[in-house]
């Protein structure tokens, strides 16, 4: 190999090395020893690693797993097979837990294994988040951490629900649907002395009054036809929290033979004489005001009284606006793991947008706009306005403002005004469009024609004929 050849070589090495430390993917290549021969930036902030702490040092001299056969890296190295897909957990060399999903395939050169190459993405962030809701306080997922917001109105309620898990006192959470009432009550109980027993969650609306009471308060044999001998709800939940959804929903009857429970601490299974004590606490909550619901009959006096030992009003997300880009940021983090995508925000037009919205369906209606619209994207790392789910933009909050040059009106027809010839109407439509475009890539051609399905030099030769003038060249 002469001088020439050789630096091209080196080019092409420094090339090679520069696009994978730019990708988002970690990469990691041993050889037929199991020692790392390339390594790259994306690999080194997933694994929490310095080059030099890695790069030709044996796999297993530098990460820890709970049996050598769990390495993917090593399983293809000795098998020579492709895995794909692969959850694999480990440790770095300072004991921190690392959890990712790789694709690892063997180096194939001449017919001889040289090695094995493995390419993950990273869901630590993602594997503690399940980890920590899948019932490792009893049956709660939720404690005050997963409560998002910097608010004032925010940080009250949850100071307000921190002091109540001091006590086995009756609490009433009040809040419009999708304001996360449920998650204040799992924090509650998760945050209290009784954390470690059942926690057990009842949506009183779900079930018609035949069915609730047998439910919540147990059945005796015999008690009417096909019944059995089981516990209700408040029996099963003894030494926890029962959490009733919507106790509003509740007919009178059922909600005098709760405020009994409340007050004797002891519950009658339908159909039988006997009185069981139990010790629980009671959350209620309710999706609208309390007073309103006395007032129209929806709800006992007496039981709301019993009930709102401490009450809980959580705001609604149109009077705690400050958190809608905390909410959004957290909610594109969690789908960019579950969806493997690299979405980093939401470009300003739209968070402008989100923060004059009144959100009826609060933090659960932001939830749903936002996987919806990540649903939409497609290698675009921002959020925009046509991403957004198609019955959100017809929203008159949402809907675009046309282009100065070029308003939407001006394509329709409209009384006494001159019918546009269909050549005129089309080359309007198609420049309102182009700019559009155009606009939504930041001028840049390259990616503007892809996105259009044309050649660059055909979207070029359109914005020319058009007189469409892009702001900065690519």
């Amino acid at each position: 190999m002469n001088h020439t050849e050789f630096e091209k070589l080196q080019l092409k090495n420094k090339i090679f090395q520069r696009i994978l430390d730019e990708i988002d993917v970690g990469v990691h290549v041993v050889n037929e020893e199991g020692r790392t021969t390339f390594y790259n930036k994306k690999m080194a902030q997933i694994e929490g690693m310095d080059y030099e702490d890695v790069l030709d040092k044996n796999l297993l001299d530098v990460f820890s797993f709970s049996q050598d056969e769990d390495s993917t890296l090593l399983q293809a190295l000795k098998n020579g097979s492709k895995i794909k897909n692969a959850k694999q957990t480990y440790f770095n060399n300072k004991g921190q837990e690392i959890t990712t999903i790789n694709n690892t395939f063997p180096i194939i050169e001449d017919g001889n294994q040289i090695g094995a190459m493995e390419i993950a993405r990273d869901v630590t962030k993602l594997e503690k988040l399940i980890r920590e809701n899948m019932n490792k306080r009893g049956d709660t997922r939720y404690t005050f951490d997963s409560i998002i917001g910097s608010s004032d109105e925010i940080h009250e309620v949850i100071e307000a629900s921190k002091r109540a898990t001091r006590t086995s006192s009756s609490v009433l959470i009040i809040g419009e649907t999708g304001t996360g009432k449920e998650l204040f009550a799992q924090s509650i109980h998760n945050g209290s002395s009784r954390s470690s027993k059942p926690f057990i969650s009842q949506n009183c609306a779900a079930l018609p009054d035949s069915l609730i009471e047998g439910l919540l308060f147990g059945t005796k044999k015999g008690a009417f036809t096909g019944s059995i001998e089981r516990p209700g709800l408040f029996e099963q939940a003894n030494g926890g929290t029962l959490l009733l959804d919507e106790i509003n929903s509740l007919n009178p009857s059922l909600q005098a033979k709760l405020l009994r429970v409340l007050q004797e601490k002891t519950v009658r299974r339908v159909g039988d004489t006997k009185d069981r004590t139990v010790d629980i606490r009671i959350i209620a909550t309710i999706n609208e005001d309390p007073i309103d619901a006395i007032s129209e009959g929806r709800m006992r006096k007496d039981l709301y009284y019993r009930l709102s030992v401490v009450s809980l009003f959580i705001p609604p997300l149109r009077e705690r606006r400050k958190d809608i880009q905390d909410l959004a940021q957290f909610f594109i983090e969690k789908y960019n793991q579950l969806f493997g995508m690299n979405v980093a925000e939401i470009d300003e037009e739209v968070m402008s947008k989100f923060e004059q919205y009144d959100w009826p369906g609060n933090v659960r209606e932001l939830e749903h706009i936002i996987e919806g619209a990540m649903n939409l994207i497609e290698q675009e790392e921002a959020i925009s306005y046509v991403h957004l789910p198609l019955h959100f933009r017809n929203k008159p909050q949402f809907k675009e403002e046309p282009s100065e040059t070029c308003h939407l009106e001006d394509l329709l027809i409209q009384k006494n005004k001159p019918i546009k010839t269909l050549e005129q109407y089309i080359q309007e439509a198609e420049t309102y469009y182009l700019k559009k475009v155009l606009k939504h890539h930041e001028n840049n051609i390259t990616q503007a024609a892809k996105s259009l399905g044309m050649s660059r030099q055909n979207l070029q030769y359109r914005l020319r004929k058009y007189g469409v003038k892009k702001e900065t060249a690519d």
